[in-house]
């Protein structure tokens, strides 16, 4: 039963808010830049390819968070349509790709600031990644973040609200003055940089998945992980994620076409993937002699990874909470404070996970393609889960019914696989890692419990088993455009991949369509506030 210590205190302008302060963080810093750098000027249709995947995705979840209003929802829809199994898979990966957004905003900020003008700054970011100061100082900025959430949602959602509405504002300022300082429209299809893709089709694809699209889109998740405090969730969750991604979308794409037209021939020289920046949008505009944006940005550098990362530490604290609440987490993290009402518990442990992250990793590109391919994982079951949920629980209550949602989960799924395969070899490899090291996890937790409903969750999860070793398997051997061997010429890869994964979309809606009716019925009618 959703725990009712949890205020209901977020309205539906500042659910939006945060989802899309969550999407405006140090994506908008570094993502034109990185996206640019890995496909040139066509890193445009990155953006757009980028937002219509994520959309139907969280279309899907849309439907789940109006269903089950409850905090942490995101690591919750698969086990209610597929049992314990699949749903710690899916917990698990997507907890680590929103609690490692924590340090990585933390980490931005303080990237950024290694350009600005004074002898002290030098210091915090050398060789492609931070000293042992910058680490220290983006520690502080991660105790600001979790200080932020500990008094309070509500604390957290005005804090929010004012940092959301001036992040929004910085960006738009942003573009209009490099669009009217410079704007060199030969840069976009000069044939002495490669024209439009100098770097082929392929890389607007990578650029997709790895350059910091999907990692930025990612923030779609916070208004569904708040769905327990957000007053009527059934018309405010749908409302808050489609117009958070749409609203972000204008302003990415406006982004990456002033960047790409104020860089000058002289930064070009060496072709797009040499264009190398630690703080893209602030050193652009003082090489164009725009000194007051250039200080504006280095202010927003504190201001927009802050008002994410403090969003993201509300958000992977219900997480926790709600993995307790499936059984593979100690109770301890399930007990919410009784006057602030949030998980404390929960927000040390996360708390302590994220500085454990940053001294791994001390650089922005080099985290945000792994969270963006954890990501992904995630992303697998929330269509899966949708319609199977449809088949074996189709009384159950549904504020927001996607018209065409048979059409919309499929599309949503084979999204994610081909996100998946553009990452490239040996990225896509990488989690089945992930899986293996949290198995142990719940395998202590089942064995405690006896094995209770093992063998009925193991067969509701034979279709995970089996998609993500094949999946990596396509991307070893798939076209050398996305790092394979080659064995796959590109363009018939993705056309495999987008079968396979139907295959797997149709087995897995199957298998999860009689679980409601064996396992967590009592839970799922409970949250969604039916009689069981």
């Amino acid at each position: 039963m959703e725990n009712k210590l949890l205020m209901r205190n977020i309205g539906p302008f500042a659910l939006m808010l945060t989802g899309l302060g969550s999407i405006i963080g140090s994506g908008w810093l570094f993502g034109a830049w990185q996206a640019a750098k890995i496909a040139g000027p066509a890193a445009l249709l990155a953006w757009v390819i980028g937002a219509v995947m994520i959309m139907t995705i969280a279309l899907t979840y849309s439907e789940l968070g109006a269903m089950f209003p409850e905090s942490g929802g995101m690591v919750r829809y698969s086990r209610y349509s597929h049992g314990s199994l699949v749903g710690f898979i899916s917990a698990w990966a997507n907890w680590i790709a929103i609690v490692s957004v924590i340090p990585i905003e933390a980490e931005a900020s303080i990237q950024y600031m290694s350009t600005w003008p004074y002898a002290w700054a030098g210091q915090l970011f050398l060789n492609g990644e931070l000293t042992t100061s910058g680490v220290l100082l983006s520690a502080i900025l991660v105790i600001v973040y979790f200080l932020l959430n500990y008094w309070g949602v509500k604390f957290f959602a005005k804090a929010n609200t004012a940092i959301t509405l001036i992040k929004f504002a910085i960006p738009v300022a942003t573009i209009a003055a490099l669009l009217i300082a410079s704007f060199n429209i030969e840069n976009f299809t000069a044939p002495q940089l490669g024209g439009f893709a100098p770097n082929g089709w392929s890389a607007v694809l990578t650029a997709v998945a790895t350059s910091g699209i999907v990692f930025a889109f990612n923030g779609f998740q916070s208004p569904i992980n708040l769905a327990g405090e957000a007053r009527n969730p059934g018309r405010s969750i749908p409302l808050a994620v489609i117009c958070s991604i749409l609203l972000a979308t204008i302003i990415y794409i406006l982004l990456q076409i002033a960047f790409l037209g104020g860089l000058s021939p002289n930064q070009l020289a060496n072709g797009w993937h040499m264009v190398t920046f630690s703080s893209p949008f602030a050193e652009l505009a003082i090489a164009l002699g725009l000194n007051w944006l250039a200080i504006v940005l280095y202010f927003d550098a504190f201001l927009s990874p802050s008002g994410t990362g403090t969003t993201y530490m509300a958000t992977t604290s219900r997480m926790i909470y709600a993995m307790e609440r499936n059984g593979t987490l100690p109770a301890i993290f399930g007990r919410v404070h009784p006057i602030y009402g949030v998980p404390r518990q929960a927000m040390w442990f996360n708390l302590a996970v994220a500085l454990v992250f940053m001294f791994f990793f001390r650089g922005w590109d080099s985290l945000a393609a792994v969270i963006s391919v954890a990501t992904v994982i995630s992303y697998l079951t929330g269509p899966i889960s949708v319609m199977a949920l449809r088949l074996s629980a189709p009384d159950l209550p549904r504020p927001l019914r996607l018209p065409g949602l048979s059409l919309i989960a499929p599309f949503a799924f084979v999204c994610a696989s081909l996100i998946l395969y553009w990452a490239r070899w040996p990225l896509t490899g990488e989690i089945i890692l992930l899986v293996v090291v949290a198995l142990p996890v719940y395998f202590y937790y089942m064995a405690k419990a006896g094995w209770k409903g093992f063998g009925r969750d193991l067969k509701a999860a034979w279709w995970m088993i089996g998609y993500l070793p094949t999946l990596a398997l396509c991307s070893y051997i798939g076209s050398r455009e996305f790092g394979g061997l080659g064995l796959f010429p590109y363009g018939l890869d993705m056309l495999i991949v987008a079968s396979l994964s139907l295959g797997f979309y149709y087995w897995g809606v199957k298998s999860g369509s009689h679980m409601c009716h064996h396992t967590g019925e009592n839970e799922v009618n409970d949250v969604a506030n039916v009689p069981s």
